[in-house]
């Protein structure tokens, strides 16, 4: 099964609108690939990873969409490293 005609232009539109919001700094990544789209990339919090899902959910409604979007460990650590 093939993706819709229009898929590019609603990929398109979705990195405009990802671009506008405060996710256009994530370095986010949306490929078609043939009956789905896949969305990869790192996000700094769980948060963000929740928005980023909800718009593309939102823009790509009706497609299959794949998440390969990872949150980053920012916490410091809780224990110091020791190097041999």
């Amino acid at each position: 099964m093939n993706a819709p005609a229009d898929v590019e232009y609603r990929i398109a539109h979705l990195k405009d609108r990802l671009a506008a919001e405060e996710t256009g700094e994530l370095g986010i990544r949306i490929e078609n690939r043939g009956s789905s789209v896949t969305v990869v990339g790192t996000v700094p919090t769980a948060h963000c990873r929740e928005e980023l899902m909800g718009t593309v959910n939102d823009e790509l409604s009706g497609l299959t969409v794949r998440f390969d979007v990872v949150v980053a460990d920012s916490a410091a650590p809780d224990h110091s490293e020791e190097v041999l």
